[in-house]
């Protein structure tokens, strides 16, 4: 079953002014629809397509748990959320929901619960130099990455012999590739799978150089004890199943999900 979006209007999207909570699970289903914050400007995890509709990885993610929980992939509503807000929202119980490219980390789950990770993103290369296949490859060659980035510490490691420039932007990133001031990008793999949909000239090294588990986001606290086990026992089956790396592989995004120590 195709659990791409294909019906977005004002009637499954919120603005922050509009009444909503996060709700327990009886509630949700008394209500009938999931409050879900996503990603809408993040090709492939959650973007707007031409028609302006919401698509991507994430955003099937939602609507195949609203069809597990609540017997319709329609019965959820989309709130677009900044990166700053992705935690906000659920600590002040404006969604149900946030699954919108948030890694896991120790210190965030101080504040919020994850479920179990439905991707594992990580450091990967983007290139457009044809005799570049392998990590070995990049020595001595140019790489930008993005300041103060993770990546640097992840490259250094791997590749030391490469000549690493920093950048402020992925816009800028992208203006010394075209200039052919530096030859490859370092960032995650998830936003480098829609930087080569967009810019086909890019290829993906399919291997990721690290592992970071992305989860959905969900409210501590008891009363939502019921809402974490049914949303980590659908994605339970997802994976046993193989949809999330089906879907996953569909939208473009690296399926080996393993991180390299060498090449």
């Amino acid at each position: 079953m195709n659990f791409r979006a294909s019906i977005v209007s004002d009637r499954w999207e919120i603005p922050f002014a509009v009444a909503a909570h996060a709700a327990d699970l009886p509630e949700i289903k008394q209500r009938g629809y999931l409050l879900v914050a996503v990603k809408d400007n993040l090709r492939p995890l959650g973007y707007r397509d031409a028609q302006g509709n919401l698509q991507g990885l994430e955003i099937e993610l939602a609507q195949r748990l609203a069809q597990d929980l609540l017997g319709s992939i329609n019965a959820v509503q989309f709130q677009p959320v900044a990166n700053r807000d992705r935690l906000a929202v659920v600590l002040d119980n404006q969604v149900d929901l946030t699954i919108a490219n948030v890694t896991v980390t120790e210190s965030r789950a101080r504040l919020i619960s994850f479920s179990l990770p439905y991707y594992f993103d990580g450091t990967a290369i983007i290139t457009k130099i044809p005799s570049v296949q392998n990590l070995s490859d990049f020595a001595a060659r140019r790489i930008a990455v993005l300041k103060g980035s993770s990546t640097i510490s992840t490259i250094r490691y791997l590749i030391p012999s490469a000549q690493l420039i920093g950048v402020d932007s992925y816009t800028q990133a992208y203006s010394l590739l075209e200039a052919n001031a530096a030859d490859a990008f370092a960032a995650d793999a998830s936003v480098l799978s829609g930087w080569v949909q967009e810019y086909p000239q890019y290829r993906l090294l399919p291997t990721l150089l690290s592992a970071e588990p992305l989860a959905v986001v969900m409210p501590k606290g008891l009363q939502y004890n019921a809402l974490r086990q049914q949303v980590n026992t659908a994605i339970t089956r997802y994976l046993s199943e193989g949809w999330l790396q089906q879907r996953a592989s569909y939208w473009g995004l690296p399926i080996n999900q393993k991180a390299r120590s060498e090449d």
